[in-house]
């Protein structure tokens, strides 16, 4: 959508500035002013777009202003660039609107040192400027119009074809001969992870583009519910279908080992059948919109899916093959709760009494919602602002490519200056710009053998020249959540297109652009290291406190509520850790990149980061079961849970200490397993209607995961069996 509405708002630039007759080097610099007027605002709400992109307007006619009236001071000139670059990103401290105004203040300053702005051409230049910020807004709030309410109806849309491709994937691993098993479960692995990606992308939108705070918060619980009981649902499956119970570490893992195939489920069987049969039920159910239901088969699809929760007509076979039945009554009972909190109250009459006990178990939970708390606010000062620090690497960075850039070319040094500042965009370590810089000049290369060859092919024919730089453009938008070394190739393309309808290309200014490219990256990289560095690992290490500290509010919270404690909102807390642990994972890119030399650290990361994945997993069934014991009439809180839940709660918050260097003499605990433990505190055994079988499972996998997480970050293990208290275990 940014792609189109960004080629619109080109395209109805050119369009006016042909029929009033404008020449080219002004139709170059009102494209280059659409595109950037339009992708730099980010506001979500339509009336904050609208304010931002009007003062956006009087800040790029000042920027160009000062470029014209500068043009032929070189050190006044560079000074003052350097200083609007200091300014543009520091001003990202005042959020989105500040970020645009900074952005749009740069580029167009940028843009007319492009053009060669004079003070003779401003006054064609300010009409150009008002025509591509004017047409910005057309192709915003009318062309291409998005609101956050449109948006997050698309996010809906797309979250349940996510899971209905999950599903499909759950019907090809209960098919999948053993030599296809590999390649069935690397399809998992990925769906899975688009799952998750969907449902982050719904949580960030969710209080712009709802009516209210309940609202937000149910569809909220919702979304989270329905994530939860699908991807519970492939684990299921998958233990199913092996020697023995699969670990969740399975899911989350590159390249983990396929699990060894059993014969819980063996092809040709009733039991088999009624699987695959139930497994595209519930495919059904995710993909058919509710207003369909009414005097179809849906209803007894609904209905029959939802009776194995409570034990209806469960198929004869193994603990573990009736547990994914089970599991398909989980995700059929988060579909429903899904399609009421999409589609609103739907068909009853063909109601059996566990649909009904479910519809019930919803009602209670929308009369229960929680209002959400507001996050805190940084409270970093001077050079600890991550703003305020980005601002002084730039500007040192920039100074180095304007006096590596003259050298280079007095006409074209910005060049150099705009790869320093792209360098630093949405980077956070060193390591981050390093990759950053890198990808950035793998582009440019292949983009310059692009654009030669284009450059050749369209020759004079300057409308074909413009509707491939649309072509490109939206390529550019289209890839850069993908690819950022393909974005750069796009732009470097399109940049040769410009260049030929300026006349002023040749293979010496594309071979120019490479150099100055390589000159920028380079300056971004010295200023990043020399200049208030912030190594990767240090930032790393700062990302994984916090989704320790996350998984321990989101672990202690839920176990406290699993055991009778007071309610309290399970699934901010949960959103939180996944928000947390999406920072860390991007984060650790650098360490995992292919060229990083450290193969032993990179499988260390891979390994760590799928661990707290796992973990992640397991806190998020534990706060969604959690949320419904307050409210449930079958499912009672059971106190035992809360010894097991202290144990995790040490061990999460002794690896917290180790990794911020507080108390790192801290041992984890390890020992009998939670059942043991929960026996131990019952002697006739488990009462019966408590919710303990619902989340042993889930605790289980979650102490060992948190104990596993003392070996990647050596942390030492003690084992209470050992009478003497003074040997400890490193593993």
């Amino acid at each position: 959508m940014a792609g189109l509405r960004t080629v619109a708002a080109i395209a109805l630039t050119l369009v006016l500035l042909a029929l009033l007759g404008t020449d080219v080097t002004h139709m170059v610099a009102g494209a280059m002013a659409a595109m950037v007027s339009t992708f730099a605002v980010k506001e979500k709400q339509v009336r904050g777009q609208a304010v931002t992109l009007a003062l956006g307007l009087p800040v790029a006619l000042l920027a160009i202003s000062l470029a014209a009236l500068l043009h032929s001071r070189v050190i006044v000139g560079d000074a003052f660039f350097v200083v609007l670059i200091f300014g543009a990103v520091y001003s990202r401290r005042f959020g989105e609107r500040g970020t645009a105004l900074g952005l749009i203040g740069f580029q167009l300053y940028f843009v007319a040192l492009f053009v060669g702005a004079t003070t003779s051409t401003l006054p064609t230049l300010y009409l150009t400027l008002a025509i591509a910020f004017v047409c910005s807004a057309g192709a915003r709030f009318a062309l291409v119009p998005e609101t956050p309410a449109r948006i997050l109806r698309r996010l809906r849309d797309a979250f349940r074809a996510r899971i209905a491709q999950l599903v499909s994937t759950h019907i090809e691993l209960l098919d999948a001969t053993p030599e296809r098993l590999e390649g069935v479960l690397g399809d998992l692995r990925r769906r899975t992870a688009r799952l998750h990606e969907a449902a982050l992308m719904i949580q960030s939108r969710l209080e712009d583009g709802t009516s209210d705070a309940a609202t937000a918060a149910l569809l909220q619980r919702r979304v989270a519910d329905a994530e939860i009981a699908t991807e519970r649902l492939g684990v299921l499956l998958l233990s199913a279908r092996s020697a023995e119970s699969a670990d969740t570490l399975t899911l989350h893992l590159p390249n983990a080992p396929v699990p060894a195939t059993g014969d819980l489920i063996s092809a040709g069987t009733d039991t088999t059948a009624t699987l695959r049969r139930d497994l595209g039920a519930l495919l059904l159910l995710v993909s058919r919109p509710a207003s369909g239901d009414r005097n179809t088969g849906v209803a007894h699809v609904r209905n029959r899916l939802l009776g194995y929760r409570d034990e209806e007509r469960l198929p004869r076979g193994s603990t573990a093959v009736q547990d994914v039945f089970r599991g398909l009554g989980e995700a059929a009972r988060s579909v429903v709760a899904l399609r009421l909190a999409l589609e609103g109250p739907q068909d009853e009459s063909n109601d059996t009494p566990a649909t009904t006990r479910s519809r019930e178990e919803f009602d209670a939970e929308d009369i229960a919602l929680a209002t959400e708390e507001e996050p805190a606010a940084d409270d970093r000062t001077g050079l600890r602002r991550p703003t305020t620090r980005a601002a002084f690497q730039v500007s040192v960075g920039s100074v180095l490519a304007i006096i590596g850039g003259e050298l280079l070319s007095s006409h074209r040094w910005y060049w150099a200056v705009l790869t320093c500042w792209v360098v630093f965009l949405n980077t956070a370590s060193t390591g981050e710009i390093l990759v950053k810089g890198y990808r950035r000049v793998l582009g440019t290369v292949l983009g310059v053998l692009a654009g030669v060859v284009l450059a050749g092919v369209v020759g004079h024919h300057t409308w074909v020249a413009f509707a491939l730089v649309l072509v490109f453009i939206f390529a550019m938008f289209f890839t850069a959540p993908l690819s950022y070394a393909l974005m750069s190739f796009f732009v470097t393309a399109m940049l040769g297109l410009l260049y030929t309808l300026l006349n002023t290309y040749s293979l010496d200014v594309l071979v120019l652009r490479i150099e100055e490219t390589v000159l920028g990256a380079v300056c971004g990289i010295v200023a990043a290291v020399l200049v208030l560095p912030v190594h990767t690992d240090r930032r790393t290490d700062e990302l994984l406190a916090t989704v320790l500290d996350r998984l321990g509010d989101v672990v202690s919270a839920s176990v406290e509520q699993l055991s009778g404690g007071p309610a309290s909102d399970l699934l901010g807390k949960a959103r939180d850790l996944d928000t947390a642990l999406d920072d860390l994972r991007a984060s650790t890119k650098p360490l995992t990149h292919p060229i990083t030399p450290l193969r032993g650290r990179r499988r260390t990361v891979r390994y760590l980061v799928a661990l707290l994945e796992t973990c992640a997993y397991h806190a998020r069934s534990l706060a969604a079961t959690a949320e419904l014991v307050p409210l449930s009439r079958s499912v009672t809180a059971d106190p035992r849970l809360e010894s097991a839940g202290r144990r995790i709660a040490h061990n999460i918050g002794v690896l917290a200490a180790h990794v911020k260097d507080e108390a790192p003499g801290g041992e984890v605990e390890s020992g009998a397993s939670i059942a043991s433990m929960l026996k131990s505190g019952a002697p006739a055994g488990r009462p019966s209607g408590t919710v303990t079988s619902r989340v042993l499972r889930h605790l289980q996998r979650l102490d060992e995961g948190v104990a596993g997480l003392a070996r990647p970050l050596d942390v030492p293990v003690r084992d209470p069996a050992d009478r003497s208290g003074t040997r400890s275990v490193r593993i």
